[in-house]
């Protein structure tokens, strides 16, 4: 019989108090009796809708009967079939959105807690088994991956499970794109994007580091190498600014430098060699899932004050709410319909402060959220001495300057077709270099797409 519980089994933390003063992950698992019990509550529905809202189809209802029944390593290969990085989406995945969203107990209550039980899953079978992937035998056909993100790693997958000899060139000297420059240790241990990596290198996937395609290579020179198909899987890693005065002060910088440093370059080790702004005060300017990441990373890095600095009202931000209500726990106050317009320096060229101005919503513009409007006379200074934007990131145009034939659009996001290829043959790309800044999910989703596009047309399916 189904439990009925209204509400999810809740997840252990960290208390907020210590944990922002350490980088360790703040949520701390389900236990075997949590993970039964919560899966108890999935009514295994016959039209799981819930199925419908995860980007990669994760037979969801039957994985969570296997957790209910205690027999995690079918449930592994259950999420498996479909999802290549089950311990990454179960973390940072917004559940909410998607599969959770449908789940029919949501209905009179919470929903079942998919994320978790997908997390708690994962997490087992490294602990308990962690048996690497044999290679599959070689079909000879060589496919070239650029990037090593989410949507790198399921395409490489992908393609190696059906034995094409796949070569992943990564710009960076760690293999993770995103997964390990972008996301805190905090929420996502790099142990665990790492021990990914290393499966696919059981796959027979060859990972290359220190590559920058269109620098060290061009894409024309990988297929001359023999590649027969080049997925782009590149990621959206160039900043945006607002172009206000003192942006070229000392002490502003992106939340892609300023987490790449912590995350990648482990600024927060005491003997990391790794510059990093040392900040009493902080202002994050955004209000996306970056923008907390860079928040909550400026706290543990020792900031007595950080400040969520944001146009509109809480209500339209874009980050998660768990990472919204995360953050607040962590003591990071929100200034939420409020705009800077000047970041004010010192006779140091350091930051002494940034001007900002309050904002109310009038009617909405194109993205369909109210648009902030200034509200006059309402300027006032706050006192900071490092200031992060955290205003969204593009394509780097490294690749497709470099590649003749290969179109994007006004954004720079690499033009695809309804199979991930673009407009240069045998070229397919996916993930935020063609959307620009997305979820890891939706990036997986693309490259596992991709991987059968690539299939299909290199075996002329």
């Amino acid at each position: 019989m189904a439990n009925m519980t209204l509400t999810k089994t809740p997840m252990p933390e960290q208390d907020p108090n210590v944990r922002n003063h350490n980088f360790k992950e703040v949520t701390l698992g389900y236990t075997k009796e949590m993970a039964m019990e919560e899966a108890g509550r999935c009514l295994n529905c016959k039209k799981p809708k819930c199925v419908e809202g995860c980007p990669v189809n994760v037979r969801i209802p039957e994985f969570i009967a296997k957790v209910a029944e205690g027999d995690f390593a079918a449930a592994y290969e259950i999420i498996t079939s479909t999802n290549a990085l089950p311990a990454l989406s179960g973390r940072v995945c917004p559940q909410e959105t998607q599969c959770e969203a449908k789940c029919v107990r949501g209905v009179k209550g919470e929903p079942v807690a998919i994320g978790r039980l997908e997390r708690f899953v994962a997490d087992w079978y490294r602990e308990n088994v962690n048996a690497m992937p044999e290679k599959v035998p070689s079909n000879g056909i060589k496919v070239a991956v650029v990037g090593s993100g989410p949507s790198g790693l399921t395409c490489a997958s992908e393609l190696a499970k059906k034995g094409y000899e796949v070569s992943i060139f990564e710009a960076l000297h760690t293999a993770g794109g995103v997964l390990v420059y972008g996301i805190p240790e905090f929420r996502l241990p790099k142990a665990i994007v790492a021990n990914e990596v290393e499966k696919l290198k059981a796959q027979g996937v060859e990972v290359m580091t220190n590559m920058v395609i269109g620098k060290v290579l061009s894409i024309d020179e990988l297929f001359e190498m023999g590649y027969k198909a080049v997925f782009v899987g590149s990621g959206a890693g160039l900043p945006m600014f607002m172009h206000i005065p003192g942006e070229a002060l000392k002490g502003v910088c992106s939340a892609n430098e300023y987490l790449t440093r912590i995350n990648l370059m482990k600024a927060y080790n005491e003997d990391s060699d790794t510059p990093i702004l040392v900040s009493h005060a902080a202002a994050i300017v955004g209000g996306g899932n970056v923008a907390m990441d860079a928040a909550r990373c400026a706290k543990r890095m020792g900031a007595e004050k950080v400040y969520i600095v944001y146009r509109r009202g809480e209500a339209e931000m874009p980050a998660r709410l768990e990472e919204q209500h995360h953050a607040k726990e962590e003591g990071i106050e929100f200034m939420t319909l409020t705009n800077p317009v000047e970041i004010l320096g010192g006779e140091d060229g350091r930051v002494c402060g940034m001007k900002c101005i309050k904002m109310e919503l009038g009617e909405p513009d194109a993205s369909g959220r109210r648009r902030p409007i200034p509200v006059e006379g309402s300027e006032f200074v706050l006192d900071v001495d490092t200031v992060i934007m955290s205003l969204g990131t593009s394509p780097n145009p490294l690749i497709r300057s470099t590649t003749p034939g290969l179109e994007t659009n006004k954004k720079g996001g690499i033009i695809v077709d309804e199979n991930e290829m673009s407009t240069r043959e045998n070229v397919f790309a996916g993930g935020d270099a063609v959307t620009g800044a997305a979820t890891v999910i939706l990036a997986m989703g693309a490259g596992k797409k991709a991987a059968a596009a690539i299939d299909a047309k290199l075996q002329k399916k």
